[in-house]
């Protein structure tokens, strides 16, 4: 017994050392999801924060701070005080699209941050409204090419994820329908299931439910291999448009200058929860793709965030969005 309590012990000052010289953290810390709850980002951040709680011995608490496509909540996150309490659950949207759609965009992702690490990948999808007179989704980009003017698609906001996703379609296919930004990807997905929007291009996380559910109709997974938990759903390679490829990120991110002792404190929290057998299961049951160990790695992320900025803000001033 005594063995096995110094093993524990031991076990837990290696995943945790910064915990241990620092003393932090010693109260609530507070997570900022910048999207409604019920989307992809905010089901991420619970799932993350349930964990790191139990591992940190102190609450994480997700604040749902909405607005301006997810830069409201991630701005307040960078002007924050770097003492490790407040942190951002940040992704494609908020710390790369923003950079191209936002000319007034108040922070920069890629130097008023501190990564934490990349917490899922979600593969996208594109997903119509049941009575959508369309089978596949080749029918579907002849529908839209032909019926633009009368149609649209939700999103969860000017520049998450969702409305990246399908403003690249828009652009591979050459057509505009009507953009309906929401508060998150969860009003909008309720906003598909009651008719009031044609299609959404969502996050595997947060859709793959009411797919399995056959509530609506999944036409495409943008990635080049199927999904095992929607078999049924064809890649974009087989329905004929290969380079429409999209993968959301969710990450973790803190103030800039927090100490790196926090960081590696928080860091190593993250990792936990993703080595952890029913946190795993969770997330692949909806669809996510964890990071490999090299990937689990504040440096990771950051690099991450430089290289996705570089690819998507050249594609969004490509097509001449801006939000004021």
């Amino acid at each position: 017994m005594r063995r096995t309590m110094l093993a524990l012990v031991a076990a837990l000052g290696t995943l945790l050392p910064a915990a241990a010289q620092t003393g932090y953290p010693t109260r609530t810390i507070t997570l900022v999801v910048p999207f409604s709850a019920g989307g992809t980002t905010d089901i991420i951040a619970r799932m993350m924060a349930d964990h790191m709680s139990r591992t940190l011995g102190q609450s994480l608490v997700v604040e749902n701070v909405t607005g301006a496509g997810g830069t409201t909540g991630a701005a307040r996150v960078a002007k924050a005080d770097p003492d490790g309490y407040t942190l951002l659950m940040g992704n494609l949207g908020t710390q790369a699209a923003s950079v191209g759609l936002y000319p007034r965009l108040s922070y920069d992702p890629r130097t008023d941050f501190a990564p934490i690490m990349n917490s899922a990948s979600t593969p996208m999808l594109v997903v119509a409204k049941k009575d959508l007179p369309v089978q596949d989704f080749r029918e579907f980009v002849a529908y839209v090419k032909a019926n633009a003017a009368k149609l649209n698609y939700g999103s969860g906001g000017h520049g998450s994820t969702s409305h990246l996703t399908c403003l690249f379609l828009d652009t591979l296919i050459g057509a505009s329908p009507q953009h309906v930004p929401f508060r998150g990807s969860g009003p909008a997905l309720n906003a598909l299931l009651g008719g009031q929007i044609d299609y959404v291009c969502d996050q595997t996380v947060a859709i793959v439910p009411t797919v399995q559910a056959k509530e609506a109709k999944a036409l495409v997974v943008a990635v080049k291999k199927r999904l095992p938990v929607i078999p049924d759903v064809p890649t974009s390679g087989e329905q004929g448009l290969p380079e429409f490829q999209a993968t959301g990120w969710n990450a973790l991110f803190a103030p800039k200058n927090t100490p790196k002792a926090m960081i590696d404190t928080l860091n190593a929290a993250a990792r936990a929860a993703l080595k952890d057998p029913t946190t795993r299961k969770r997330f692949l049951e909806l669809g996510a793709e964890l990071p490999e160990e090299a990937e689990q790695t504040p440096e990771a992320l950051g690099n991450l965030v430089r290289t996705e900025i570089d690819k998507w803000v050249p594609i969004i001033r490509k097509a001449g969005v801006t939000v004021k």
